[in-house]
């Protein structure tokens, strides 16, 4: 009988085993699918991220849905202008300072956020119905407890 050549295990690779790669990972896979219900909506990601914001915080700031979208403060005005001439929102100037602009659902943009927030909880009750409930919960759990504490890490050292 012939020799089998025997090839050692891959490596382990660092990004295997690390945080950052991991939950990036995770959310580029997860949100794939997602993504193209919100294409099909005719709404770009970005946009998604500000209609779903909106939802039980009407009113934002344009700073507040730039840090909650993970998007600097001048794309995001433009981003709202963009959305603003889509007729999804309206801009309006916040009566204690003027400066501040304040973010609002048109009648369109709510009704097109529902739609589409309906969709994104069928599409992340799907993607946990790969973990157990328990595993599903706890996951949830922890990545809210992580996210808390980054939070106040940055704020002390801010």
């Amino acid at each position: 009988m012939a020799d089998v050549a025997r090839t050692a295990p891959p490596a382990p690779r660092f990004v295997d085993d690390y945080l950052l790669y991991q939950l990036a990972s995770v959310s580029s896979g997860a949100s794939e699918a997602f993504y193209r219900i919100v294409r099909g909506h005719g709404l770009k990601p970005p946009e998604w991220r500000v209609l779903g914001s909106l939802d039980g915080d009407e009113g934002a700031t344009i700073t507040g849905l730039a840090d909650l979208s993970f998007m600097e403060q001048s794309r995001m005005t433009r981003l709202v202008e963009r959305m603003e001439a889509k007729g999804l929102v309206r801009r309006v100037a916040d009566q204690g300072d003027r400066r501040r602009v304040r973010v609002f659902y048109t009648d369109q943009g709510r009704a097109l956020a529902n739609v589409l927030i309906a969709e994104a909880k069928a599409h992340e009750a799907h993607v946990l119905a790969l973990l157990t409930p328990t595993e599903a919960a706890r996951l949830k759990s922890l990545l809210q407890t992580l996210n808390d504490r980054i939070g106040w890490a940055r704020q002390a050292a801010g």
